[in-house]
C-alpha cells in the first residue's frame, strides 16, 4: 500500500511531465538544468546576505523551480541516469547550504538558529542518502515534512519579515520562528528515516 509521500510523490512526477518535455523542446538536459540551479541558489544567499528578503525569495523560488525541472526533464526524455541522481542530490546540498548561509549571515536571524535548520535539513538528507545507499532502500523519503514543504516555510517567513514591522509578534522575527520550525521537523524526520529504515532492514547482516 502506497504511502502519502508516495502519493504524492507520484501526482507531482505525473503532472510536472509536461515541462520536461517543453524543456527537451527548447534544447534543455537535465544535468544543466541542475547546474543552473547551483548558481541561482548562490545568488538567492547574496541576496538574503544583503538584506534583499524579496529577492532572496525571488531567487529561491527560481531555484525551487528549476529542482523540479532537471527531474520531470529526465523523466520526459528518459535521459535518468545513475550519476544524474547523485549529481542533482548533491546540488541540492549545496543550495540548502548557501541559502540558509545567507539568511544566517543577513543578521535577521540568530546564527545559531540558523546553524540549527542548516544542520537539520543536511542531516535529514544525509540520513535518506545512507538508508538508500548502504541499506539498498528503493525509497526512504518518509517523514513529517520534505525538502519543498521546508522551502516554502523559509520563503514565507522571508516575505512576512519583509513586511511586518520590526517588533511584531514573534519578537525575534517570523523568518526566525521559520528556521526553528524547518530545524525542529527536519531532526525529527532524520529519526523517523532512521526509524524506518530499521523496521525494513531487520537484522540484515552487512554484506
Amino acid at each position: 500500500m502506497a504511502t502519502i509521500n508516495e502519493k504524492k510523490r507520484a501526482y507531482y512526477e505525473e503532472y510536472s511531465l509536461f515541462l520536461g518535455k517543453i524543456c527537451l523542446k527548447l534544447g534543455l538536459r537535465p544535468n544543466f538544468i541542475t547546474i543552473v540551479s547551483f548558481f541561482t541558489a548562490i545568488v538567492s544567499g547574496i541576496c538574503f546576505w544583503q538584506g534583499l528578503m524579496i529577492w532572496g525569495v525571488v531567487w529561491m523560488l527560481i531555484t525551487s523551480v528549476l529542482d523540479m525541472l532537471d527531474g520531470s526533464t529526465a523523466r520526459a526524455g528518459n535521459l535518468g541516469t545513475v550519476f544524474g541522481g547523485i549529481f542533482d542530490h548533491v546540488v541540492d546540498r549545496y543550495g540548502e547550504f548557501f541559502i540558509l548561509a545567507g539568511i544566517t549571515l543577513s543578521g535577521a536571524v540568530h546564527p545559531g538558529w540558523g546553524l540549527f535548520a542548516l544542520f537539520g535539513m543536511l542531516i535529514a538528507s544525509y540520513t535518506r542518502a545512507a538508508a538508500e545507499s548502504i541499506g539498498k532502500i528503493e525509497n526512504c523519503a518518509v517523514g513529517i515534512m520534505g525538502r519543498t514543504e521546508k522551502f516554502l516555510l523559509i520563503i514565507g517567513g522571508a516575505i512576512v519579515e519583509h513586511w511586518l514591522p520590526v517588533g511584531t509578534w514573534p519578537k525575534a522575527g517570523w523568518l526566525e520562528f521559520a528556521l526553528i520550525i524547518v530545524g525542529t521537523t527536519s531532526v525529527i524526520t532524520a529519526f523517523q528515516r532512521l526509524r524506518y529504515a530499521q523496521k525494513v532492514l531487520g537484522d540484515k547482516k552487512e554484506v
